[in-house]
């Protein structure tokens, strides 16, 4: 047999196996197909939203009222709060920046934070057309208090992110891979329950998460001086029920799936969404009202706002709890099913 030829029939029965296949052809090219469509149609064209922005002062100050006119006239979203509230929804990322409505208005903002930039040059211009070109004395307080700062609202975000990857591909892509080398098949010669082997599975993941986490924590913290105020105790419990929960989810995906390819298109489907809506990069309290309780009940946009609030709020177990079972409600309907349709073949 020419050498040429035999090379070409082992493409194309690899190329047969992979389209015989309607789920691995669908998640390898229909479903990143439908989200370039769906994100460009989101970002494509349009004007920039303008920012959400903070007043410190009092309602019946008129130099306060005079500044909720002249930024609402400039469709910017505009709220007035004391300065600890200001503050705290500076740090959770609610808002780009505020002002102290003094005589001379003073913009509170993160030079870090692009976002915030470009806020405190919208409001600018605002007030200035407000007065018809007069320049306007303005002063500037960048944000230098730890806690407060962009790194520290963002690292409580990728440790959120690596602990549901860590979850998924640990996990569920471990599950997967072995099935399709068939070393599934020597495990169900042995007397071991399967319930056994998974959650072996499970535990070394969590093994492995040790290490993971300790150095996320100890370089934010020395590093780049990223706080820790509330009990390392807590933020340690925290890790582990979000651990868990990621865990049972990557359990669930793997269980059955016995191509590589659609248990990266399930995995994509699965944490796609959540890098989007979730608050890693930025507060998920950006999106829209409408779709708040949708991203509320996602799981990383509980373990992102426990991290944060353990981190950098200081709050205690009784105030972030109905956070926690939440995560434990996905983990307790997540690992019974993965339990029940897990297969060896």
């Amino acid at each position: 047999m020419n050498r040429w030829h035999a090379f070409r029939q082992l493409i194309l029965s690899r190329l047969r196996e992979f389209y015989r296949e309607p789920e691995a052809v669908f998640w390898v090219y229909g479903f990143p197909l439908i989200l370039a469509i769906g994100l460009g149609i989101a970002f494509s064209g349009g004007k920039p939203e303008p920012p959400k922005v903070d007043i410190q002062g009092e309602t019946e100050d008129a130099r306060v009222q005079d500044l909720v006119r002249i930024l609402q006239a400039a469709q910017m979203k505009v709220e007035v709060h004391d300065a600890d509230e200001c503050k705290r929804r500076l740090k959770r990322g609610q808002t780009a920046l505020f002002i102290i409505a003094d005589s001379k208005p003073r913009f509170v903002f993160d030079e870090a934070r692009a976002e915030s930039v470009l806020a405190r040059h919208w409001v600018a211009e605002a007030i200035v057309e407000s007065k018809r070109g007069t320049p306007e004395p303005f002063s500037e307080e960048p944000v230098a208090e730890a806690g407060s700062r962009y790194i520290d609202f963002l690292l409580p975000g990728l440790i959120g992110m690596n602990i549901m990857g860590g979850g998924l591909f640990g996990v569920g892509f471990v599950l997967v891979d072995m099935r399709v080398r068939k070393l599934f098949k020597r495990l169900l010669a042995t007397p071991m329950r399967r319930a056994d082997f998974l959650f072996a599975i499970l535990c070394a993941r969590l093994l492995f998460l040790i290490p993971e986490m300790l150095s996320l924590l100890l370089i934010g913290h020395f590093f780049f001086k990223v706080p820790i105020y509330g009990d390392v105790l807590l933020l340690v419990l925290v890790i582990v029920v979000g651990a868990l929960m990621f865990n049972s989810i990557g359990l669930l995906i793997g269980c059955r799936t016995e191509k590589t390819e659609t248990a990266s298109g399930l995995m994509n489907l699965v944490m796609l969404p959540m890098y989007l809506l979730s608050g890693v990069f930025f507060s998920s309290r950006r999106f829209p009202e409408e779709i708040q309780p949708f991203i509320q009940a996602l799981p990383l946009t509980q373990l992102n706002d426990a991290l944060r609030e353990v981190m950098l709020e200081g709050l205690s177990l009784g105030e972030i709890g109905w956070r926690l079972l939440i995560m434990l409600g996905w983990t307790a309907v997540c690992l019974p099913l993965a339990l029940r349709w897990f297969r060896w073949r």
